[in-house]
């Protein structure tokens, strides 16, 4: 049996990844046909897109009363994403930080960190009410960002040649390009991607519970390491292999938003179907680990403020070296 619901596990991984890619597809083709511009899809359907694995595991957590998972899966796909991550980058090739995530990205994240502290401690659990204040949180984010790359895409288009600018090409493949044109298939292929993560999110929190319950561990534990990684792969896999090639420019910036709508949006829907509970007596397990989640965020600001505005093998191996320390004191404490 626990075979059995290791390979559901992987399938769970799998759909959640694959359906996400598919339901990007065929939402941002949709929106294209709209004529929306192709700057609020990246800002929007690809940006949630990417934070579906996530947002599907956690709310299918809360949905079944597995408080400790969907928040173990908020806070460490969090860390991973910025030790593990931009650690392993940075240790391939240095990443630049932008300006727009110096001035706008970083201090949000710092908020919205610190912000899952205060209100988790307030309260001893993420309510509906903390919810709405976190997707409150987001929605002002989110205009300010649209509302800034909106102003800069409309500078570089008065320095740009006409000439210069370039259709985005679409998927290699005959068949997908010719298929991708006719609204029937983008509709087809958003269901079915969207079927596919939340399938695949149910069958992962199922795998993760049951496993936790016959090795005896938490599920806090679990959704710390086996569930972060695994929503964390595709990012971890494009970030290094675009780091290993030196294609960085938004590598720092990429990581910074996932984390960003990990917390207001993943968190904030969460908690609208079940209180996530933060702190109970004797146990401030969660407030831990969401600390650590804030220090990694500071110490990423710390780095990114250091002259060059770069993250380099020092920074890689100070991040890569915190990481393990806390995995460690998971598994000895």
């Amino acid at each position: 049996m626990l075979y059995l619901w290791i390979f559901l596990l992987i399938v769970g991984f799998v759909l959640l990844v694959k359906g996400a890619d598919w339901f990007v597809d065929g939402s941002a083709g949709i929106a294209g046909k709209c004529r929306i511009s192709p700057l609020i899809i990246g800002l929007t359907i690809v940006a949630f897109g990417t934070s579906a694995p996530e947002l599907c595991v956690s709310v299918t957590s809360a949905i079944q009363k597995s408080t400790d998972l969907a928040i173990g899966n908020v806070v460490g796909s969090n860390i991973v994403n910025i030790l593990l991550i931009l650690g392993l980058s940075a240790l391939f090739h240095a990443l630049p930080v932008q300006r727009n995530s110096l001035v706008l990205d970083m201090p949000v994240l710092l908020l919205s960190s610190a912000l899952l502290i205060g209100l988790g401690v307030w309260g001893h659990a993420l309510n509906w009410w903390d919810g709405l204040i976190f997707i409150a949180v987001f929605a002002v984010y989110m205009f300010f960002l649209i509302r800034g790359a909106r102003k800069e895409h409309k500078e570089k288009r008065e320095e740009l040649p006409a000439a210069e600018e370039k259709k985005p090409k679409g998927k290699i493949g005959a068949w997908f390009e010719k298929m991708e044109e006719k609204t029937w298939f983008l509709i087809v292929l958003s269901l079915v991607g969207l079927g596919m993560v939340v399938g695949g999110g149910t069958l992962l929190v199922d795998g993760a519970r049951y496993i936790a319950e016959y090795f005896g561990v938490s599920e806090r534990i679990i959704g710390l390491t086996v569930v972060a990684i695994g929503t964390s792969l595709p990012e971890l896999v494009t970030s290094v292999i675009a780091a290993y090639k030196g294609e960085t420019d938004i590598a720092v910036g990429n990581i910074i938003g996932s984390n960003i709508f990990n917390i207001l949006l993943v968190a904030g829907a969460a908690s609208l179907f079940y209180p996530l509970a933060f702190t109970t007596a004797g146990n401030a397990s969660n407030l831990i680990d969401a600390c650590v989640a804030f220090g990694a965020a500071a110490l990423l600001f710390g780095f990114s403020l250091i002259k060059g505005h770069k993250l380099g093998k020092v920074a890689g191996g100070v991040m890569l070296a915190c990481f393990l320390g806390y995995y460690i004191y998971l598994f000895l404490v």
